[in-house]
């Protein structure tokens, strides 16, 4: 049984939530979010609150019943507050750049690499700190490890992109004879 699916989920001020056999849209002040419901769990919409319930005794919906649970407060939140993702560059030279509708990374390699920035994402470049913005925490987080992915922090001396406030295991490197 889950202990997120079995409390009922109640809809903040400003946000509307509909529902219609196998869709599920959030709207707030930030924007509107959409996600594909499975049949296996039933969501009902009532006097401010959201209530979720699985379907038969299939495992998968009892599965499914705290991770849409989770997913739903997800958007709420989304919609109201948005998410932050904030990525740091260390190491001599390296640089990102906003050039339009992608993010230009100068990280060591012999060419830039360009990627492009998804819909509903904003980025911001200040001093090796790149910020990015938006509503959907699935495609925030996505496009940040794809970001991180670039140059992961190497283990010597920790060059590469991370997340503010990751912690990189150091190795000790040779010793002079």
């Amino acid at each position: 049984m889950s202990r997120l699916g079995k409390k009922p989920i109640v809809i903040p001020q400003g946000v509307t939530v509909e529902s219609t056999k196998s869709l599920l849209t959030v709207t707030g002040p930030k924007g509107s979010l959409t996600r594909v419901l499975r049949p296996e769990v039933a969501l009902e919409v009532k006097e401010g609150e959201v209530t979720l319930t699985p379907q038969g005794d299939s495992v998968l919906g009892k599965k499914l019943w705290g991770t849409y649970a989770a997913h739903l407060h997800n958007m709420m939140t989304g919609v109201t507050e948005g998410y932050t993702r904030i990525l740091e560059l260390e190491g001599v030279g390296y640089r990102a750049e906003v050039k339009g509708k992608q993010l230009a990374l100068s990280v060591g390699f012999s060419h830039p690499v360009a990627l492009d920035i998804p819909e509903g994402i904003s980025a911001a470049v200040e001093k090796g700190v790149i910020t990015l913005m938006g509503i959907d925490k699935d495609a925030l987080g996505q496009f940040a490890a794809n970001v991180r992915k670039v140059k992961k922090p190497e283990p010597y001396k920790g060059k590469g992109i991370r997340y503010r406030g990751e912690h990189i295991i150091r190795k000790q490197g040779k010793k002079a004879a």
